[in-house]
């Protein structure tokens, strides 16, 4: 059987060109990362006059960046009422910086002509069952609460907007999108390279160490000295020396994708909204520009459950649209997302003039955008008091490994079996 490879990978419009690191270089910043964390960090940091370096262990968008759905979202899974419970006293800046988060995503799009299909035609959270439709309409609510441009639709807008009546309703949030990620990723760094940063692919951190008023980052090829320090590995985290951050739950996300399609897929998502639904096991579903329909659900496919994912796709793409099915995927692939206990991203403190980004909890491109932003910002002459959230000396969640296999595990169940939550 031919291996199926990663769609985003494949189709990217952006390309750059960089070498590893050697020698020995200063710098202002050293961002070691090379997702969208990392490149908007690095991009602001550059255009705010900052000599940075950033270094990426192997190429850009290769981690989470380049392997997720591609959904510019507003905000969180976490609903903003239980937000102001977890953190009554930052809550209401922190929810209003996310809802402007896929303003700056499209605006750098936009400033930089980055070649990654955008589309700004919303989002649909989609209500899978009864329960599904309640949570939803909760949701709304607290949304609108806030002033946020959303819109609950019925059963038959929502067909009318995905092609299929297996939904009870959705949520629309007009403040968001889509992209082909990886694309964004690239264009975020060439826009980078083009402000002056020194990017070098290939280069992984082996340790990292204040010394003397400074971060010193050691490579295979040299030591990079630098004034401030951002680490932006999420959920693609390799061990270094000096720099222990706290364990995430790794949860695996898969997609498999058709080949583009003619007639037999029209009324698709004819508007280019990108979709995830209510169920506990969440299913995504989008298109890209050259009208594939893409699925995608809980799981890894370099793992035993692969043949179980990839079934459980090939029944969902037929049940979701009749007209599909038979239709073969040219592409699969998955990747890690960095679950927090209560799906809230953090900032933790490395020490002087350093700080780490994780726990997007899967909603990594608007917040990454703008906490890599922010975090540029207060380390080349801002306030710390501008960061998206506060900064935390330490971060604790209990029994990591166990609750990712636990996911992974249950994932699996559901897709061997068939049963819906």
């Amino acid at each position: 059987m031919k291996a199926l490879g990663n769609l985003w990978t494949d189709s990217a419009a952006e390309r750059i060109e960089t070498t590893p690191l050697s020698g020995t270089v200063q710098a202002d910043l050293c961002v070691i990362g090379g997702g969208f964390t990392g490149c908007s960090a690095a991009l602001h940091a550059a255009r705010a006059g900052a000599k940075v370096v950033l270094i990426e262990a192997e190429t850009v968008g290769h981690g989470g960046s380049g392997r997720n759905v591609g959904l510019v979202n507003a905000g969180l899974w976490t609903p903003p009422e239980t937000i102001a419970k977890l953190m009554p006293d930052q809550a209401e800046g922190f929810s209003a910086k996310l809802a402007a988060a896929p303003s700056l995503v499209f605006e750098l799009i936009e400033q930089n002509q980055i070649a990654c299909e955008p589309v700004r035609n919303g989002t649909l959270h989609l209500a899978h069952n009864a329960a599904g439709l309640g949570d939803i309409r909760d949701r709304h609510r607290q949304l609108v609460a806030q002033g946020a441009p959303v819109q609950l639709l019925d059963a038959s807008e929502t067909a009318a907007r995905l092609g299929t009546g297996a939904y009870a309703g959705a949520l629309l949030d007009n403040r968001a999108g889509t992209v082909q990620p990886l694309g964004y990723a690239r264009g975020l760094a060439r826009a980078a390279i083009g402000a002056g940063v020194a990017l070098h692919e290939h280069t992984p951190a082996k340790g990292v160490r204040w010394e003397a008023g400074v971060w010193k980052i050691t490579v295979p090829g040299g030591e990079i000295t630098a004034k401030a320090l951002i680490l932006a590995t999420n959920a693609y985290h390799r061990k270094m020396d000096g720099a222990a951050v706290p364990p995430v739950i790794g949860v695996h996300f898969f997609q498999a994708a058709t080949e583009p399609l003619g007639t037999e897929a029209e009324g698709i998502l004819p508007n280019g909204e990108g979709c995830w639904d209510t169920g506990l096991v969440m299913t995504s579903v989008r298109r890209d520009l050259a009208g594939r329909v893409i699925l995608g659900a809980f799981g890894a496919l370099d793992k035993a459950g692969r043949g179980f994912h990839l079934g459980w796709a090939r029944r969902k793409l037929a049940a979701l649209y009749p007209a599909l099915a038979g239709a073969p995927f040219a592409h699969a692939w998955s990747g890690r997302i960095a679950m927090t206990g209560d799906h809230l991203p953090r900032i933790l403190r490395l020490g002087p003039s350093g700080y780490a980004a994780f726990g997007y909890s899967g909603r990594g491109i608007a917040p990454g955008t703008l906490f890599g932003k922010a975090m540029a910002q207060a380390l080349t002459g801002g306030s710390e008091r501008d960061l998206p959230v506060r900064p935390v000396d330490g971060h604790h969640d209990p029994f990591t490994l166990l609750r990712g296999a636990w996911i992974e595990t249950g994932a699996t169940l559901v897709h061997a079996t068939g049963a819906r939550f």
